[in-house]
């Protein structure tokens, strides 16, 4: 629990221009999720494809999850998130540029997609250590907060904007603006000059890249804290894919609501919008509790909203459930993140986290879109649904068991 009476973060110049940054990048990168699998699927009407887009966006965890964070321990962090925006802001602007010469084509399209998504990775690996270093690991709760608070709400807006963008730009053309957000998030970051500490990290690195990375899963295998916490993060990752990946099907067949009704969009809106309420929530409840105690009782009130939302017949009940489950899937997320940044060495930020999100992300959530569409398709779209609510229960029994097993004071003696 935090008692330091902290900075508040509006007069750290440093994370101002981050925030601002991550404000204006989001809400480009929204509306590039919704244009990319669009223009697609307009281009070649294949299914498959379009998948292939989706996919993308998880992959390169996969792929790239342990050298990105390597890299990222090894290099001046600020310098790779400027390198890594002014690359995904000319890769993103070779569609427009493409299109309007009438050269696009869906291989183009898939690559950028890949290389995009891949960009981004080497950006999120420098950003586990940088913020830490802006704001000091005191307000990482309360950064990390309104990091993911405001990304949520430029998700929303993103979504809200997306179709009538598309509409009036055509996919393609969208792009253009996802790309000049980039280039505007570069200059942001690069006005973080002077602002970041770097006195508690050490030399660079004279190992190879494939030591480099062996110590980075040592670190994380080693700590049964955040050990813990990973797998219980990859549980609820595995989770939010099954939700997300079956929300249209679970509104079609569970609730009702067809075609093009504008309800499914606001369940996804609740979804995210609780979000919202996750990010202004978790400094208050950090303050009284420490990271592992509060997935105690966090996790077990989501499989509940879980079991609500998977039982409903109304839209209604459902879209409130959904609205309180996004503000308990939150929660988790962000303080697990905060949590590894809290007690991870500095020099080791970039490998550590990005292992993290390799297993959540690249594996977690494309693993439960996958068995909750297997299980639709074979038993119904309620079993489907279901796999998330056992997935954060499977979680909350592993927290619940660890903390009954371990020793009076093991906590405060791994942090």
């Amino acid at each position: 629990m935090s008692t330091v009476q902290a900075v508040p973060l509006r007069r750290i110049a440093g994370f101002r221009n981050f925030w601002l940054s991550r404000a204006v990048s989001g809400l480009g990168s929204t509306i590039t999720v919704v244009a990319l699998p669009v223009l697609v699927f307009r281009e070649t009407r294949s299914p498959l494809l379009v998948s292939l887009v989706a996919a993308s966006g998880t992959l390169p965890y996969l792929a790239f999850g342990l050298v990105a964070g390597a890299i990222a321990d090894r290099v001046d962090r600020r310098t790779l998130m400027i390198v890594t925006d002014v690359l995904s802001a000319l890769c993103l602007a070779t569609v427009p540029l493409a299109w309007v010469l009438d050269v696009l084509t869906a291989a183009q399209v898939v690559a950028v997609a890949f290389l995009s998504s891949s960009l981004s990775l080497f950006f999120d690996a420098g950003v586990y250590g940088f913020v830490p270093d802006i704001v000091g690991k005191d307000s990482l709760v309360r950064a990390n907060s309104a990091i993911y608070g405001v990304e949520t709400v430029v998700r929303i807006a993103g979504n809200a904007l997306a179709g009538g963008l598309i509409a009036l730009f055509h996919p393609a053309g969208t792009l253009a603006l996802d790309a000049l957000s980039f280039a505007v998030s570069a200059l942001f970051i690069r006005a973080v000059a002077n602002v970041t500490a770097r006195t508690d990290r050490p030399g660079p690195e004279r190992s190879g890249l494939r030591e480099s990375v062996g110590e980075g899963l040592r670190f994380l295998a080693g700590h049964p804290t955040l050990r813990t916490m990973t797998a219980v993060g990859t549980l609820q990752s595995f989770s939010g894919g099954a939700i997300v990946g079956q929300m249209v099907v679970f509104a079609d067949l569970g609730l009702g609501i067809r075609g093009s009704d504008g309800r499914i969009g606001l369940l996804y809106m609740a979804w995210s919008a609780g979000g919202i309420g996750g990010s202004l929530l978790l400094p208050r409840l950090r303050r009284r509790i420490d990271a592992f105690p509060l997935l105690l009782w966090v996790l077990p009130a989501g499989a509940l909203l879980g079991l609500v939302v998977v039982l409903a017949t109304d839209w209604r009940i459902a879209m409130a459930a959904l609205a309180a489950w996004g503000t308990a899937y939150l929660i988790v997320l962000v303080n697990t993140m905060t949590y590894s940044q809290e007690v991870t060495p500095p020099h080791l930020q970039g490998r550590v986290n990005t292992t993290r999100r390799m297993l959540s992300s690249g594996l977690g959530v494309p693993l439960g879109a996958l068995v909750a569409g297997s299980l639709t398709v074979s038993v119904g779209i309620r079993a489907g649904m279901a796999t998330s609510v056992v997935s954060i229960t499977l979680a909350a029994v592993i927290v619940w068991v660890v903390q009954l097993r371990r020793p009076t004071g093991a906590a405060a003696a791994e942090a």
